[in-house]
């Protein structure tokens, strides 16, 4: 049942990607807000296909604040990358530039408002990455980083990456952790499993913190669910 659940999802969400993804380009026309909407419908039925074929539902804890703000996420599976564009309102989202590089997929996130840094954070890509990030800001939309950098196995706990403490020191913004135990349901390799996935929004960090203080207390709160593993 759990491989028919994963064969019937691939088919599903495959099929599904390439029409949305393929539709990108008229959505372009009309703009970004319109490219954000688009995106969302996409994540959207992602998360229905996920609930309803997979069998995975989310627990959510905690609370955002109301207005824009950073958020640092715990990175274990794709899922969050989907549900969390959902949840955040159509978060501007630092991704890996290879990404970017996808045809069509990668021009439609740039059409989006993703920001895409290289892979080996040059001063350079830094300071693109921070530029790209305040133009979202001054546009009132969230920015969503995944700090450790890359995916992560349940009970991995990485230091931060250099560009987070970049964009917090930049952004002046509160910055939120997120914490999510994605990993036990959408392993990295193997079947997704049904099963609750918790996504936990921690205490907003304020802005201006020394970047000791505030990648300690980031890192505590992406890693808050480590702790029952």
């Amino acid at each position: 049942m759990i491989l028919l659940r994963n064969l019937v999802f691939a088919l599903f969400f495959g099929i599904g990607s390439v029409v949305i993804v393929g539709l990108a380009p008229v959505s372009a026309l009309f703009g970004q807000r319109a490219m954000i909407r688009h995106a969302t419908a996409w994540t959207r039925f992602h998360h229905q296909l996920v609930r309803w074929v997979l069998g995975i539902r989310v627990a959510v804890e905690g609370e955002r604040p109301s207005g824009p703000a950073l958020y640092a996420a715990k990175h274990q599976a794709m899922w969050e990358t989907l549900e969390l564009q959902m949840r955040l309102d159509g978060a501007a989202m630092v991704l890996k530039r290879e990404l970017a590089d996808i045809p069509v997929w990668g021009w439609a996130a740039l059409r989006y408002g993703a920001i895409p840094v290289d892979r080996e954070a040059s001063a350079a890509a830094l300071r693109q990455m921070i530029k790209d990030a305040r133009r979202a800001r001054a546009q009132g939309r969230s920015v969503l980083i995944f700090p450790e950098g890359t995916r992560v196995a349940p009970g991995e706990t990485p230091p931060l990456k250099p560009g987070f403490a970049g964009l917090y020191g930049a952004l002046d913004m509160p910055c939120v952790p997120v914490a999510t135990d994605s990993g036990r349901c959408w392993p990295r390799k193997g079947l997704k499993r049904p099963g609750v996935i918790t996504l936990r929004y921690g205490a907003a960090v304020p802005p201006g913190l020394p970047r000791r203080d505030a990648e300690a207390l980031i890192h505590a709160g992406i890693n808050a669910l480590e702790r029952r593993a």
